[in-house]
């Protein structure tokens, strides 16, 4: 096993190929100690040269809600009563902590999403 960093386009190219040869490797076995390996530095060089933004808290809300085919009034044990939900999810209101920490318990959102600032929008 001859393992590289990725430092280049070519070297990151060259190593997806590799990962896609060690598809069906078995955990445990030298290919698939390169797999794990390989998937490590793909993921730092990914993490470092096409880094996303997080989504804004209320996106991440409503994409979270169309995954699991909720509907506004199944956001109430978490944001509150109906009317706050529509507040939050049309932007007239802020997330508080204790809606922040429902959401990532009970929603699974990750809380690095829900503490994202973001703009309000006016009630005119």
């Amino acid at each position: 096993m001859n393992i590289n960093p990725i430092k280049t386009e070519a070297d990151y190219e060259a190593t997806l190929e590799r990962i896609m040869a060690l598809m069906d490797a078995k955990i445990d076995t030298p290919e698939g100690d390169e797999l794990d390996i390989l998937g490590t530095l793909v993921e730092a060089y990914e993490a470092k040269h096409f880094a996303m933004d997080k989504p804004n808290p209320i996106e991440a809300i409503k994409f979270r809600m169309e995954q699991y085919g909720l509907k506004d009034k199944d956001l109430v044990p978490y944001i509150g009563r109906t009317g706050r939900v529509s507040e939050v999810l049309n932007y007239h209101r802020k997330l508080t902590l204790p809606m922040i920490r429902k959401l990532h318990k009970g929603l699974k959102i990750p809380t690095e999403s829900l503490v994202q600032d973001y703009p309000l929008q006016n009630n005119a």
